[in-house]
């Protein structure tokens, strides 16, 4: 009695948690899966992306600053990013106030200007701003994002709850779809709704952990220090000390050091400073199409001494295991952590995510109308 009381109670939470938060559970399921393969895509249709290998050697980042200047005047360089051989050099300016992103992308060999993008439009940006914020304005859309996300992760558990079979009988019709011949839809869209989020539940679970540590800062923090993590979430550039004399062009020396530090990298980025009293950021990626193993480098722009930081993003081998899950977090998000396999998977898991909402509005407005029939 007491069973069936709670089951009872669990199943009305389940049902006005999903019929509030349902459509917004789709779009973010949906843009997901739409933005799962962007980079592919983007290698396929954008030609300035990529370049002819030539047998010299690539032009050295104060050049190539001084040409993406002049395209985005004005405007904060952020960093500049070496691509390899093949691709082209990216010239990124960014800022949050006023907010802003653009990306020059340069022949490393030449310094001729292949593209610029503004970054704040296209389609993969619009996905991305449905994904992340609803299409709202940040301040509020991050907040609603993020309470879908932990409405979503409720409902993952109770759902759980009420999947779970009262004896062996009923348990064959929920793990897989036994359909006999002449079956209402409404049954075979029931068994559509509980077998579906059985199977997608795993991953399902891991999605909303991973988006919640990036839309609640007290969840992100809560899961590191749960995880073991010791150091600071927040991001911040060592301070350089400033003096007189300067080295002889900074960037340019820190984008040799770290050339010849990380000779099998796919890519290396250096940041110029913005400040008088900025250090100056160089990172390295071994890795193409993921981002937790990156190496992050400071150096103070004065004497080109490196400088540590208290924070997760430093020398990837100083990270210990928190650290690691914390950095993996965007690469088991998206599912780039398992290659173009994982993207694959985490695309079809996504489309069966958008479903559930769909199929459980289904649910409900079968048995309302139902109950409204008069006799």
């Amino acid at each position: 009695m007491k069973n069936n009381t709670l089951k009872k109670a669990i199943l009305k939470i389940h049902l006005w948690l999903g019929l509030s938060s349902g459509i917004l559970v789709f779009i973010i399921a949906i843009t997901g899966s739409l933005y799962a393969f962007q980079e592919e895509i983007q290698d396929y249709t954008d030609e300035y992306r990529f370049v002819t290998k030539q047998e010299k050697p690539f032009l050295l980042p104060t050049q190539l600053e001084e040409i993406a200047r002049k395209e985005i005047p004005n405007k904060v360089l952020h960093a500049i990013k070496y691509n390899g051989s093949v691709k082209s050099v990216e010239a990124i300016f960014f800022h949050y106030e006023p907010s802003y992103h653009y990306i020059v992308y340069l022949n490393p060999y030449t310094g001729e200007v292949l593209e610029k993008t503004n970054m704040e439009d296209g389609f993969f940006n619009f996905i991305l701003d449905g994904h992340f914020y609803l299409w709202l304005p940040h301040e509020i859309g991050q907040t609603v994002t993020a309470s879908a996300t932990l409405v979503f992760l409720i409902l993952l558990i109770t759902g759980m709850i009420l999947w779970y079979p009262k004896n062996k009988n009923a348990a064959k019709q929920r793990f897989w779809f036994k359909w006999k011949k002449g079956l209402k839809w409404k049954r075979k869209n029931y068994d559509l709704h509980n077998i579906t989020g059985l199977y997608v539940l795993i991953i399902a679970l891991i999605f909303a952990i991973t988006g919640l540590v990036w839309g609640f800062q007290w969840f992100g923090y809560s899961y590191y220090t749960v995880l073991g993590g010791e150091k600071s979430l927040v991001y911040e550039d060592p301070i350089s000390t400033i003096k007189t004399k300067k080295v002889d062009k900074p960037l340019d020396q820190i984008w040799t050091l770290m050339q010849k530090e990380y000779p099998k990298a796919k890519s290396i980025e250096v940041h110029p400073p913005e400040s008088a009293s900025s250090s100056i950021a160089a990172n390295a990626n071994p890795e193409e199409g993921t981002y937790w193993k990156i190496d992050y480098r400071y150096f103070d722009q004065y004497n080109l001494e490196e400088q540590k930081v208290d924070h997760l993003y430093g020398r990837y081998k100083e990270a210990k295991i928190a650290d690691k899950l914390l950095l993996l977090n965007y690469d088991i998000h998206t599912g780039a952590v398992f290659g173009i396999a994982g993207k694959i998977f985490a695309f079809l898991i996504s489309l069966l995510i958008a479903s559930l909402p769909i199929t459980g509005c289904y649910i409900w407005w079968g048995r309302n109308r139902k109950s409204n029939v008069k006799i």
